[in-house]
C-alpha cells in the first residue's frame, strides 16, 4: 500500500565522458511503498561517495556490473529502519548497505549490516568501520603482508582508504610513508594520521623525494592512484616486495585508454608481486575486521576522519566531484537527512 512519502532518487542518465557532468544525471520522485513480507524500508541519512563509483558508470567488464542507464546510482549508505516485515531488522534498527543514491531503500536484508551509532557515528560506519576500513584492513594485511620494521608506502594517503592503511601499518610496527597532494595534506599525514614521512606529489622532484623518504626501498606499496605515482613507486621496490592495487583514481576520468606502468620490469628484477584487491571478496570476514578496528578506535591508536557534506540527493553529483579535485580529506559522506 502506498504512503504519502515520496522517495527522491538520483539516476544515471548517460555514460560520462571524463568527469561526470550535470546532464549525466536525472532526479526522479517515486512514491514510497510499504515493505512486503520478509522486507524492510530504510530511511537513508548518509551516503558514501567513493572513487570506484566513477568506474561503475562505464559500460565495461569489471568486478561488478556497471550501473545501467536509468537505474538509481549504486552507493553504500547508512540509515534507520522505518517500516519492517523482517524479523532480523525491526523498526529503529540502524543499518548500512548498498542502498543507492536515494532517500528511501527497500531491502530483503542481503548484504545489510546492523550498526550501533553508540559505538561510532553513522559516517564512521561507512568509513573506518565500513567498506573503506575493510578495504584498508584486508588489502594491507592479507595482500600486503607487512612485517614489523618494513617500509609501507601509500598513495592517496590522505583519502578515505589511504589514511586508514597508514595507521594500520603503524600499528603493525612498520615505517609509513604517505603520498598526497599539497603541503596541508602532507602535514595532516604526519600530525593527524601518524605517518613517519609524507611526499607531496604536486611538488617538483617526486622521484628524488621518494628516494629520500624510502632510503631502504619499499616493502609494501598500497596504490590508490596509478599513473606516474605507480611508476615512481615501482622503482623503489625491495626484493620480494608486494604491491596492492586498490584503485587508480588518476585514471578514472581519462578520455583515452588507461595507461599501464612502464616500470613493470621492477616486479621481475625484485621478484615482487602486484595483486588487485576487491573488498567484496572478504565479506565473510567483515565482522572480524570491524571488531579489531573498533578496538583500535576505542583505545586511540586509530583515528577516523570523515568529510561530511550536508545537502539533499541533488547535491550528490557536485559532492562526488570533490573526490577528483583533491578537495576532501578522509571519508567523503553526503548527509541527506
Amino acid at each position: 500500500m502506498s504512503t504519502e512519502l515520496i522517495n527522491r532518487q538520483l539516476r544515471l542518465a548517460a555514460r560520462p565522458v571524463g568527469l561526470p557532468k550535470p546532464d549525466d544525471w536525472e532526479l526522479t520522485d517515486e512514491p514510497v511503498q510499504q515493505p512486503d513480507e520478509g522486507r524492510f524500508l530504510v530511511r537513508v541519512s548518509h551516503i558514501s561517495l567513493d572513487p570506484a563509483m566513477r568506474g561503475w558508470m562505464n559500460d565495461v567488464r569489471s568486478y561488478i556490473p556497471p550501473v545501467r542507464i536509468g537505474d538509481v546510482m549504486r552507493a553504500g549508505a547508512a540509515g534507520r529502519v522505518v517500516a519492517s516485515r523482517h524479523a532480523d531488522f525491526p523498526v529503529d534498527t540502524y543499518v548500512t548497505g548498498v542502498f543507492g543514491a536515494q532517500e528511501y531503500a527497500d531491502s530483503d536484508g542481503a548484504g545489510v549490516r546492523r550498526v550501533d551509532p553508540a559505538v561510532a557515528p553513522l559516517p564512521t560506519h561507512l568509513g573506518t568501520l565500513g567498506m573503506t576500513g575493510m578495504t584498508a584492513y584486508f588489502g594491507l594485511l592479507d595482500i600486503g603482508l607487512p612485517q614489523p620494521g618494513q617500509t609501507v608506502l601509500v598513495s592517496g594517503a590522505a583519502g578515505a582508504v589511504g589514511s586508514v592503511v597508514g595507521q594500520i601499518a603503524r600499528i603493525k610496527g612498520c615505517r609509513t610513508v604517505g603520498i598526497a597532494g599539497g603541503p596541508e595534506k602532507c602535514r595532516l599525514l604526519v600530525e593527524e594520521f601518524g605517518y613517519d614521512a609524507a611526499v607531496d606529489y604536486k611538488a617538483e622532484g617526486l622521484v628524488a623525494e621518494l628516494r629520500k623518504q624510502t632510503p631502504d626501498g619499499v616493502d609494501v606499496f598500497f596504490d590508490n592512484v596509478g599513473g606516474d605515482i605507480l611508476d615512481a613507486a615501482l622503482a623503489r621496490l625491495t626484493l620480494g616486495a608486494r604491491v596492492v592495487v586498490c584503485g587508480a583514481i588518476s585514471q578514472y576520468n581519462n578520455t583515452e585508454p588507461v595507461r599501464g606502468p612502464s616500470n613493470y620490469l621492477s616486479l621481475l628484477v625484485n621478484r615482487a608481486s602486484m595483486t588487485g584487491m576487491v573488498v567484496f571478496d572478504y565479506a565473510h570476514r567483515y565482522d572480524q575486521a570491524t571488531a579489531e578496528m573498533a578496538g583500535w578506535l576505542a583505545d586511540g591508536s586509530l583515528r577516523s576522519r570523515e568529510d561530511v557534506v550536508e545537502g539533499g540527493i541533488e547535491a550528490f553529483p557536485e559532492t562526488l566531484l570533490r573526490l577528483f579535485s583533491g578537495d576532501n580529506i578522509g571519508k567523503l559522506v553526503l548527509k541527506i537527512a
